[in-house]
């Protein structure tokens, strides 16, 4: 079985300090997909090239302190794409795919931020370019090889993915137009959201963020905002699927899936 967790660090420094190599440790994943780990290069020198023995590769972003995402995996890449060719939000650090090719196959594991709009109308609009630059990438990619792509995508798909879903209707990450790309993708995209593929009428066992307010966490006020998005074949090999909830490493929670996969 080969495990790919995605997590959202908010601050590899954070997360690292609150046990999360510890619980890699224990969990043995193949690879781990991290975003937002606010760190540029010379942070992570000397200390987080690698975890738990998983070797880590990145996009950092040019603003210190903010986004970046990275793949830590067991694994030697053939190639490592740094980027999606978005002169803007290749500067923010938020995508770094890596390919595993063979005569017989070609496939890619992608760490993938998208951007929040919650801050304002400004970044809202950010979030709008993003998607509908990410859109044709992804399906040019899909017409190429397999992938799964694993990130903090900050929209909550269904009524069913967050708690509080009437009190949302107006705010980012739950916005009709939000919604609607999601939808597009899964089905004229292609795409397979792999965690409802294997649970789906799971509610708020599906939870993956919390906000930081008001106890949300403590009483289970969630959102489903983390993915794995697979092309068809790949997410055909899924077999479990597991959101840790013991430890607290960051806002987000691990989504695990195990794929019956070799590279």
């Amino acid at each position: 079985m080969f495990k790919l967790v995605s997590l959202n660090l908010n601050g590899i420094r954070s997360a690292t300090s609150k046990g999360l190599e510890s619980w890699l440790d224990q969990t043995r994943p193949d690879c781990i997909c991290v975003q937002e780990v606010k760190a540029q290069a010379p942070d992570v020198a000397g200390r987080f090239e690698a975890l738990a023995g998983l070797r880590g590769y990145f996009h950092f972003a040019e603003k210190k302190g903010y986004s970046g995402v990275g793949v830590y995996t067991r694994h030697e890449p053939s190639e490592v794409r740094i980027g999606y060719g978005s002169p803007e939000f290749d500067a923010e650090g938020r995508y770094v795919e890596l390919r595993f090719d063979t005569p017989s196959a070609k496939l890619s594991l992608i760490s993938c931020y998208f951007p929040s709009g919650s801050s304002g109308e400004e970044r809202q609009q950010a979030k709008f370019r993003f998607l509908d630059e990410i859109f044709p990438h992804l399906q040019a990619l899909k017409q190429e090889r397999e992938f799964i792509l694993c990130g903090d995508v900050n929209i909550a798909h269904k009524e069913m993915d967050l708690k509080n879903w009437k009190g949302n209707l107006k705010n980012s990450g739950f916005l009709p137009e939000e919604r609607a790309w999601m939808t597009k993708l899964l089905d004229e995209g292609g795409l397979v959201d792999v965690y409802r593929r294997l649970q789906p009428e799971a509610t708020e066992a599906a939870y993956t963020w919390w906000s930081n307010r008001g106890q949300a966490y403590a009483k289970n006020v969630g959102w489903r905002i983390d993915y794995h998005l697979a092309t068809p074949a790949l997410a055909a090999c899924a077999r479990t699927q597991a959101i840790y909830k013991g430890e607290k490493f960051s806002d987000h929670a691990p989504l695990t899936i195990g794929y019956d996969l070799k590279l």
